[in-house]
């Protein structure tokens, strides 16, 4: 066993480093096309023409969180879709947390200058920039991490809207992510926005919460836009592109629901 296990650290230790990659202008565009649909389809729930909690179109989703699990599924058939030299991520899940009140929950979410303590290891510092009323353009430093490593400066705006007593949604767009080399290191400088390796350049998230049955539900769709799978490094970068993004919905809803449970 530990023979093959060195065996696989010098694989990956000679592998080639991921191919640089840009973003491009028609790759941001076609982004923003697909988001328009997103929120058009969001709109449908927060306007009542659909029901508010996706869970609630299922009993099955239903009972899954209810029992105390997070769940992630695609919102289209695979959780990817291709557009000009990139990949569109679209991810929603849910979970449930019994014996809170929504204005805990809002307060948590709210408390950026603490979510580096609620969402480690992804999440390496955080804070507010400004903040006025439901508005606030916050700072996360994120690290994605699965075979490659890499560290992101990235800021956000976020917006918070009341529908009644029971229930809130939210808007989040990044404004800015620049990923960094050598972070922690002396020689540590940020890339020029658009340049790296490519495992985030966008990320939009939407979340709803209600309170009811004892304790609130949370739910978040979360759209990225990566990089797409070069020819030849399919094995190293399509593991990364493809699984981070549900890997870190699912890791965003289980650390809310271990922070409200403490």
């Amino acid at each position: 066993m530990i023979k093959f296990a060195a065996m696989g650290g010098l694989l990956l230790s000679l592998a080639p480093p991921a191919a640089p990659a840009e973003l491009r202008p028609d790759t941001v565009a076609a982004f923003e096309r697909y988001v328009r649909v997103v929120e058009e389809q969001i709109g449908a729930r927060v306007s009542g023409k659909r029901s508010f909690l996706w869970v609630d179109e299922s009993p099955q989703r239903q009972e899954l969180v209810r029992r105390g699990e997070a769940i992630a599924r695609p919102w289209n058939s695979r959780g990817d879709s291709p557009v000009p030299a990139g990949l569109v991520h679209d991810w929603i899940g849910a979970v449930f947390v019994p014996g809170v009140k929504l204005g805990q929950v809002l307060s948590l979410v709210r408390d950026y200058d603490r979510h580096w303590q609620f969402y480690q290891p992804e999440v390496v510092a955080s804070k507010v920039l400004s903040h006025q009323g439901e508005n606030y353009r916050v700072y996360l430093r994120l690290l994605k991490k699965k075979v490659l490593t890499v560290v992101l400066n990235t800021e956000h705006n976020v917006r918070y809207d009341q529908l009644d007593a029971t229930r809130w949604h939210s808007r989040s767009y990044s404004t800015r992510v620049a990923e960094v080399e050598n972070p922690g290191e002396r020689d540590e400088r940020e890339l020029p926005e658009g340049r790296g390796h490519g495992f985030l350049w966008r990320l939009y998230s939407y979340w709803r919460f209600q309170e009811r049955d004892g304790g609130v539900y949370l739910e978040c769709q979360a759209v990225s836009l990566t990089r797409d799978i070069p020819t030849g490094l399919g094995w190293l970068i399509e593991p990364i592109v493809r699984d981070l993004p549900r890997d870190s919905l699912l890791r965003t809803l289980e650390g809310t629901r271990r922070a409200l449970a403490k």
